[in-house]
């Protein structure tokens, strides 16, 4: 059985790659380049070689095979892209999920692939396991399960929110079951070049970044308005609101259960004479719904955060201190268009409800909700209200008894 492992060159793939050659597995290593341009960028020049470096020694280590590819195209189409067009849309992305499902376990798998591997290993903090479960016809079929890591504090499954069954067939994670510290332990006791290495931070191949700059490659700066929404004055905003979404045609349609989820997830439309200018912005798309830093604007007691933009008006929406109103939400929606099973013997139907514990974005507590499949796509209930619930993110659900992240949609 051969393996082929996703060798960046931090820590956590090269230990991966040691505990399958310890465990006698045929491995090969292979670095992906995925990013060449450094503009926005903070690390300075071509922090990818320095990458490859490391990668390159780490594999002359461990005593296996290297290899080097080159998905710089299909990485700007299917992920940089996509960046670009959400946050055109207004809307906030997350290119680690999408780097995963559409580069790390289709793009690369397929590399794999042709050098004759059976499986993919990479440094992810997850599990897989599978069991037989007996399908409508009576036949017997596998089925590949997705579990948190053991390490809570590490725990990467989040990111994988969107692989298929075929991916997670062809996926290993040697690590799933450590800690972090347990991890660098093994890769001081080997000797590895890699166990001082620092984790990797801001987006998926590309690294930290001043968003602003990155975005301006394509994204045009225009100055807007902030406009401050005072908490005094948000009741009167929400019943206004709530007024309107009782005349939608979605409202007038749906039953009882249905009217009251989509009060649960409504989000407020905020309008300029509804609030105060108290400064400029450099464009909407350079701001995400909670967001309290580079906004540059003092004279509050308290923080004021982002509770909404507006990318027709180029209006970005405040509000001061945690606990306005404006930030929080009881409920979300996932179209139906968005919502993503991995396990499709899981899949809901129109009408049921099940309970699940759910995040709404990387290193959450995960939080009691429920699940409702209707005819406008799925609600998520929240047992308790969630702050910055963010249209374009991803919300997972996990199994509560288990751990195992069985699908995932994107925030309407």
């Amino acid at each position: 059985m051969k393996i082929i492992v996703g060798l960046s060159g931090g820590v956590d793939s090269s230990v991966a790659a040691y505990l399958l050659k310890q465990q006698g597995y045929d491995v090969e290593a292979m670095f992906m380049q995925n990013w060449h341009d450094t503009t926005g960028t903070l690390h300075g020049d071509c922090e990818w070689e320095e990458e490859l470096s490391v990668a390159k020694m780490v594999a002359k280590k461990i005593g296996i095979p290297f290899h080097f590819v080159d998905l710089s195209d299909i990485y700007r189409k299917q992920v940089v892209d996509y960046m670009f067009a959400e946050y055109a849309a207004g809307r906030t992305p997350n290119p680690d999920v999408m780097c995963n499902s559409k580069i790390k376990f289709d793009a690369f798998l397929k590399c794999a692939l042709e050098l004759g591997g059976d499986f993919v290993a990479t440094g992810h903090y997850c599990k897989k396991e599978s069991e037989f479960i007996r399908t409508s016809d009576s036949t017997e079929k596998e089925v590949f399960k997705l579990i948190a890591g053991d390490d809570p504090n590490k725990d990467q499954s989040y990111f994988l929110c969107q692989l298929s069954q075929s991916q997670l067939q062809r996926a290993m994670f040697p690590i799933g079951h450590l800690t972090k510290p347990q991890v660098r332990q093994i890769a001081h006791e080997a000797g590895l070049p890699s166990a001082d290495k620092k984790d990797s931070q801001g987006i998926c191949f590309v690294g930290k970044v001043d968003l602003p700059i990155f975005l301006q490659q394509k994204l045009k700066s225009v100055e807007g308005n902030v406009i401050e929404i005072f908490e005094k004055d948000y009741p009167n905003i929400r019943e206004r609101e709530l007024a309107s979404l009782k005349e939608s045609k979605s409202y007038i349609l749906g039953n009882q259960t249905e009217k009251a989820l989509l009060e649960e997830a409504m989000q407020i439309h905020y309008t300029p004479e509804e609030g105060k200018i108290i400064g400029k912005h450099i464009g909407v798309q350079y701001y995400t719904i909670g967001q309290r830093h580079g906004l540059g604007i003092g004279g509050h007691v308290n923080s004021i955060f982002v509770i909404a933009t507006d990318i027709q008006t180029n209006t970005i929406y405040v509000g001061e201190g945690v606990n306005h109103p404006g930030l929080h939400r009881r409920g979300l929606l996932i179209k139906p268009s968005d919502i993503h099973w991995i396990r499709e013997d899981r899949r809901m139907n129109e009408g049921e409800k099940r309970e699940y514990m759910v995040r709404i974005r990387y290193r959450q507590q995960l939080q009691k909700a429920t699940l409702h499949m209707t005819q406008f796509g799925l609600f998520v209930s929240f047992e308790q209200e969630q702050k910055s619930i963010t249209a374009g993110q991803f919300a997972a659900w996990y199994n509560p008894l288990n751990c195992e992240l069985e699908g995932s949609g994107v925030i309407d």
